[in-house]
């Protein structure tokens, strides 16, 4: 598909604040701190309208104007979004302020008109659409707003609506990672979400339900072992090796984004896997569980069922480092695994799950690289996998305090680490703004690094969709190893 760089137009750029805000300021706790300089979460919802709704005339004059107003209700109830994250000099670590004088999130509306005049004026919408279809990894990112940061400040959420004309629109929003997690920026749009329908329904606003209704209490969260301060100076430690002439930048607040100059060769793609498929794959697994790996440090005990968590990273990350090998028969690479686990359950004391602010730790999988090309390379990770997890109930925190200094030397090392952002438990498709439920939903900041975004099927029958980035000829062989996979019978 050609670039679309002179097809998308921008109607609008505007800042959208709650009505009457005051000053509002929020600290940043360890699990924010940790965050503080990684990429954006970058989220598309794509929706799609009746032929009434979908002329500009109705979307600009009727739907926008009820998405601005709706985003501003909203924000009466999540201040700190509409703020930015600051660090004075005279403050020893960062945190979020919000001045309503000047604070607001940045929204853009805007059009894509590729083809617009001729009868196949939907393609580009029906092509975001397509699933197991690779595309250039660099379409969605036309649908994304940028989020702004520099060495002073740093932007917590931007937000862009994009028309389809005749087809429908979407809402990409980058979330800023050191002040929301997956469960609080997915709280958020919901409020947002349930705001907007109600004034499409009956032009007015309720109050949220009490699930919807964020907690910012940062009283909840113990930090016995100081790990605010660690990563603190984890931050400074690594602004003076990017710049250690410069000693003002040491409390840059600069998002450290990874350049897009190699993506010319890589393609996205979504895939799904069904109910049925993961119960092939549990049966598959669990048929095996006695007899592979058997030695002392992976000894677990076999359970009666496996999540689906742990069948589609498992399955996922095995067909991603087997279709490397074989795109790429010259060149060994070496693989390791890790996921986030939210924490709000597993602290002690736990807290509520409307806790709004980071609260996930990223554990790393103990494997060898030649676990994911393994012919019994599905059922070693998945017990691995599975292990990990039962492990966490010792300490949902353990190994946090090394995690930024594993990943920079596994780095170092030539490692890549297969990770994993999103959530089936998320229920992104139950978002509605009042026009349905979304078509798909993406996260498009998966091609930051090599990150599967895992949502629930669209269906919500108990399936899973997964999305990946990979170099093309890669992508080619994981559809073949992927699909093959789920043919295959006991």
């Amino acid at each position: 598909m050609a670039s679309l760089e002179n097809h998308i137009k921008i109607h609008e750029h505007c800042k959208v604040s709650p009505p009457f805000a005051s000053q509002h300021s929020l600290p940043l706790t360890f699990f924010d701190l940790f965050w503080l300089r990684f990429h954006p979460v970058e989220r598309i919802f794509f929706y799609t309208l009746p032929n009434s709704q979908s002329h500009p005339s109705f979307f600009f004059q009727t739907i926008v104007p009820n998405l601005k107003s709706s985003l501003s209700l909203t924000l009466q109830h999540f201040l700190p979004l509409a703020g930015k994250i600051v660090w004075p000099s005279d403050s020893p670590k960062p945190f979020v302020q919000f001045n309503p004088d000047e604070d607001g999130v940045s929204l853009t509306i805007a059009h894509c008109d590729e083809h617009e005049h001729d009868d196949d004026d939907h393609r580009v919408f029906n092509k975001l659409l397509e699933y197991n279809s690779p595309q250039e990894v660099s379409l969605s990112r036309y649908f994304v707003p940028h989020l702004d940061s520099t060495d002073s400040f740093a932007s917590i959420i931007s937000i862009q609506v994009t028309f389809f004309p005749k087809s429908g629109f979407s809402i990409g929003i980058s979330s800023h990672h050191a002040v929301l997690d997956g469960k609080s920026s997915t709280m958020f749009i919901k409020a947002w979400a349930s705001t907007c329908k109600s004034l499409e329904e009956t032009q007015s606003s309720p109050s949220l339900k009490p699930s919807l209704e964020p907690f910012f209490g940062r009283e909840v969260i113990n930090d016995p072992n100081d790990l605010e301060s660690l990563f603190i100076n984890i931050w400074h430690e690594i602004s003076y090796k990017i710049d250690p002439n410069n000693s003002t930048k040491q409390r840059s607040l600069q998002i450290m984004l990874k350049s897009t100059a190699s993506q010319h060769n890589l393609v996205r793609a979504t895939f799904e896997l069904k109910r049925v498929d993961l119960e092939k794959l549990n049966k598959r697994v669990l048929s095996k569980w006695n007899i592979v790996e058997k030695e002392p440090k992976m000894e677990t005990s076999k359970p009666k069922k496996l999540s689906t968590f742990v069948l589609t990273c498992a399955y996922v990350f095995v067909c991603i480092a087997k279709a490397n090998q074989q795109a790429k028969k010259d060149k060994e690479e070496k693989f390791a695994c890790g996921f986030s686990v939210d924490c709000r359950a597993r602290l002690d004391p736990p807290i509520a799950q409307n806790y709004f602010g980071n609260c996930v730790n990223t554990h790393i999988v103990e494997t060898e690289y030649e676990n994911f090309t393994h012919e019994d390379g599905l059922v070693i990770v998945a017990k691995k996998i599975y292990g990990k997890i039962k492990k966490m109930d010792e300490g949902v925190l353990e190994g946090m305090e090394t995690l930024i200094y594993r990943l920079m030397a596994m780095k170092r090392e030539g490692i890549q680490t297969l990770g994993v952002a999103g959530s089936t438990r998320l229920g992104v498709y139950e978002i509605d703004f009042g026009f349905g439920r979304p078509e798909k939903v993406e996260i498009a900041s998966i091609d930051r690094g090599l990150t599967i975004g895992l949502a629930e099927s669209k269906d919500l029958k108990g399936g899973v969709e997964v999305g990946l980035v990979l170099d093309k000829h890669v992508m080619g062989e994981f559809h073949s190893l992927f699909h093959e996979g789920l043919w295959f019978e006991e």
